[in-house]
């Protein structure tokens, strides 16, 4: 009975989630930054407008156009030069953090900064990318929001007493939320805070993050409008084999257009590195690169969401294309290595769509728009390693979801082959060469799943509270396994812990005792020692030994109080070690019985380990 009724109350100490009602607080925060981000997603698509007509057609006017239609001839060759100079002073006497499109900064602020982000980002970033695309910079917007979002959460953060994860959940929350009021995808931007920005998947960063997307979504409607953002034919439903099999050569052709993108893009950037300049003129020459691949094919200038959206619809002709592949991806990966300010969503949304266009010249007819959706899907999972955003944010801004399947097949196949032919991404390669290491991939730690009776020892030596002097140089001089010991434990009649005692403690009681008597462990007991218990797992373990500073502790029956083991820093190891084991270690299960003719049997042997 006793038995029973305890493992009752263990298992009600076991939760599954240790989120507490701070969440409630954090959420309403993240509503709040929510509406905010939406409006800060409004003013940078104002901005945008604002500059590009300023740019390219002379007047004062906040709609949305674009550069295409302009009567600048030769000219619109300097019109991207001017902007990035204008950007590469604002980085240098502003803020360097403007720099580049975005994502990567948000990163470096939620793993080495703290969260914290300097204010003068959340009004330098949106100005410049809208500087940088409105002269033409072919960039796109989201980058650019993330970070400013980002900025804002961990703003409205940072004027509260929060701890450094709750901060970046709010800073992540905005990040969100200005994805979801850019392009009225709030799915996708959840998914895309998951995989890239939280670097967690506990229900404390989760809830505020959708949250606040939710909102952000729903303020869109009111004052930007509501999606698709790109209006699609019809697909069929059912897709038959030969068009699967199109998906996986989908899949890796984008794949490969990422790791070749992914290269210029740092190809670019370590040849403006030698250049022997100051790096506030990089973008200018960068600019050039966009003035020039402008005046030849002036479709690659922008955003380019009416390119996109011709890609979609059919009605993208082979010049068209091919000027998409070919100008947009070098003017892209040059300006975006000179440390110019834009995202890199839509412009490889775009490259997407354009290799999904040549590809509908030779792969099974399954509609208008087909192969260039599954394109622009798979190309961003594959080049931001984030495959379900990949898939999700291709449904969301077109609606159509006859598309889940192709995505799926063409997205993850695409994952894959940048998984294993690139070591790093184009978000984490950044951060690489700034000294920093980033693993991209979760699982459950081993410490989560493993408890203390697991690994703790029972063979040790403990000492009797009345212990004798004798017993006590026994104990220090005994064999080599005892010699190994650092904390002794000190018991009552009852195997009850009275305290602890060191072993250097012990060390200078016995060097400078008499050789009889009983030796006085009391002077020198901890009376109120740290421990830990059977039934606790090895992830708490670990905790108490960082905020105490200490690494061994005597671990008690929680019923009685009594001794029965200890553990240690290295017993931690063990649990490490049996991760590492069942990443390594191959065997076979399941032995196979062949049968002979004529009724003879002969059984495989055992497999051997």
């Amino acid at each position: 009975m006793i038995a029973g009724t305890r493992s009752h109350d263990i298992a009600a100490d076991l939760a599954d989630f240790t989120t507490t009602p701070r969440l409630l607080m954090i959420a309403a925060f993240a509503l709040v930054i929510g509406v905010v981000s939406a409006y800060v997603a409004l003013g940078l698509l104002t901005l945008i407008g604002f500059f590009t007509n300023l740019f390219f057609f002379q007047r004062i006017s906040t709609a949305l156009v674009t550069p295409e239609g302009h009567t600048l001839g030769p000219w619109v060759i300097l019109v991207p030069v001017a902007g990035a100079l204008v950007i590469g002073g604002m980085a240098r006497y502003g803020s360097e953090r403007i720099r580049g499109h975005g994502i990567p900064e948000a990163i470096e602020a939620i793993l080495i900064n703290g969260s914290r982000l300097d204010p003068k980002v959340a009004v330098l970033k949106p100005l410049s990318s809208a500087i940088s695309i409105g002269s033409g910079g072919p960039f796109g917007a989201e980058g650019p929001i993330i970070m400013t979002g980002g900025a804002v959460g961990s703003l409205i953060a940072q004027f509260f007493h929060l701890t450094s994860a709750e901060r970046k959940t709010l800073l992540v929350a905005g990040a969100a939320a200005g994805m979801s009021a850019t392009f009225a995808a709030p799915l996708a931007a959840v998914l895309l805070a998951v995989e890239l920005l939280l670097f967690e998947w506990k229900p404390r960063s989760f809830i505020p993050v959708a949250l606040a997307s939710a909102m952000a979504a729903a303020m869109r409607r009111y004052i930007i409008g509501v999606g698709p953002l790109f209006v699609v034919p019809a697909h069929p439903a059912l897709i038959g084999p030969q068009g699967l099999l199109g998906c996986v050569l989908a899949g890796l052709l984008a794949g490969a257009l990422s790791a070749l993108l992914t290269q210029a893009v740092y190809a670019s950037e370590d040849a403006f590195q030698h250049l022997p300049i100051h790096w506030m003129w990089w973008p200018a020459i960068g600019g050039l690169v966009i003035g020039i691949g402008g005046w030849i094919f002036p479709q690659a200038l922008g955003v380019g969401y009416d390119v996109i959206g011709d890609l979609l619809k059919g009605d993208a002709g082979g010049p068209m294309i091919l000027g998409v592949l070919i100008v947009k991806s070098v003017i892209w990966s040059v300006s975006l290595g000179s440390g110019t300010s834009g995202g890199v969503l839509a412009p490889l949304l775009m490259m997407g769509g354009a290799l999904g266009g040549v590809e509908a010249w030779f792969l099974p007819a399954e509609g208008l728009g087909f192969w260039p959706l599954v394109s622009m899907g798979a190309i961003l999972g594959g080049t931001m390693r984030s495959p379900l955003t990949g898939v999700v944010f291709a449904l969301e801004l077109t609606h159509d979801l006859n598309m889940v399947l192709p995505l799926l097949v063409a997205v993850t196949v695409a994952y894959g082959f940048t998984v294993l032919t690139l070591r790093r991404s184009i978000l984490t390669e950044k951060i690489a060469r700034r000294g920093y290491h980033l693993s991209r991939e979760y699982a459950v730690d081993p410490l989560e799943i493993l408890f203390v009776r697991e690994v703790m020892r029972t063979s040790i030596v403990a000492l009797p509270v009345d212990a004798a002097y004798d017993t006590l140089s026994h104990s220090l001089h005994g064999d080599s396994s005892r010699r190994r010991q650092r904390l002794y434990p000190v018991i009552g009649h009852d195997q009850e812990l009275v305290g602890v005692v060191t072993r250097n403690e012990l060390q200078a009681v016995a060097d400078t005792a008499p050789d009889d008597g009983v030796a006085p462990l009391a002077a020198i007991l901890e009376t109120r020692p740290i421990v830990a218990y059977p039934d606790e797992s090895l992830r708490v373990v670990v905790y108490r030994m960082a905020e105490t500073g200490l690494t061994r502790f005597p671990v008690l029956d929680r019923v009685h109080r009594r001794l029965i083991g200890m553990i240690a820093l290295t017993d931690l190891l063990k649990a490490r070690g049996l991760n590492l084991e069942a990443e390594q270690r191959r065997e076979r299960v399941l032995g196979a019985r062949i049968v002979l003719p004529f009724g003879g049997k002969r059984r495989e042997r055992a497999p051997q380990r």
